[in-house]
């Protein structure tokens, strides 16, 4: 049975104000455990920030106050998986709180479907989107020096119900992503679709797209 899910698109919106967001969406999902209640999707943009996961290695994070001052970004530790990345314009960040009880599907499965709706999102635009051993995400010519992510994927699952989620570059400054070893890797790129397909994307037509793929392989009935 598909999902009950309320999708919310919430702009351009601080890191720490769409956490405490979704901490109280969380808190709604899990007082719902045992029910099939309602679930969320949220899409959002932030301002450029980095963020460190829990388990993260600080020395990924490559500037100083003063440099990150003069970017004008943002430096935060948060509670999910993964190392450090960027947020900032131009990317699509989503956050799926779900009720993996009533979704049918464990914790490795759940990131597989996020993989999959981001590959099935950018073949949309001619892109092959593949997966890394032993990294979560999506990433182009995995098999390549010139390997490159495209989409980063980090979440935290609490009574089993999630948070936090993907960041997809659509028409992101990747100038940002010099300031970090990005996940941890300092062997492999990052890009965007921008990037790959030559000229600035529709944001509004990818996230439309994005969202359609998403209600598919997650299996959620997604009310905006």
């Amino acid at each position: 049975m598909a999902l009950h899910t309320e999708f919310k698109d919430i702009g351009l919106i601080k890191y720490r104000e769409a956490w405490s967001f979704q901490d109280e969406l969380h808190a709604k999902v899990s007082e719902n455990i045992n029910e099939n209640g309602v679930n969320y999707l949220l899409f959002c943009e932030h301002p450029h920030v980095y963020t460190l996961g829990k388990n993260g290695d600080q020395n990924n994070f490559l500037i100083n106050d003063e440099t990150l001052s003069k970017i004008q970004a943002e430096y935060d530790h948060t509670n999910r998986g993964g190392d450090i990345t960027y947020h900032g314009p131009g990317q699509i960040v989503g956050y799926p709180i779900i009720n993996l009880n009533n979704a049918g599907y464990g914790i490795k499965e759940y990131i597989f479907k996020l993989e999959q709706s981001i590959i099935d999102c950018i073949a949309e635009f001619g892109l092959k989107g593949e997966r890394l051993a032993g990294a979560t995400g999506v990433w182009l010519d995995t098999d390549k020096s010139s390997a490159r992510k495209i989409c980063a994927i980090g979440v935290r699952v609490s009574h089993w119900v999630t948070m936090h989620g993907f960041a997809f570059n659509v028409n992101t400054n990747l100038d940002y992503y010099r300031y970090i070893n990005p996940c941890g890797f300092i062997d492999k790129g990052v890009t965007s679709l921008e990037k790959e397909t030559g000229k600035i994307q529709d944001f509004s037509l990818v996230k439309s797209k994005l969202h359609g793929h998403l209600s598919h392989n997650l299996n959620l009935t997604l009310i905006d």
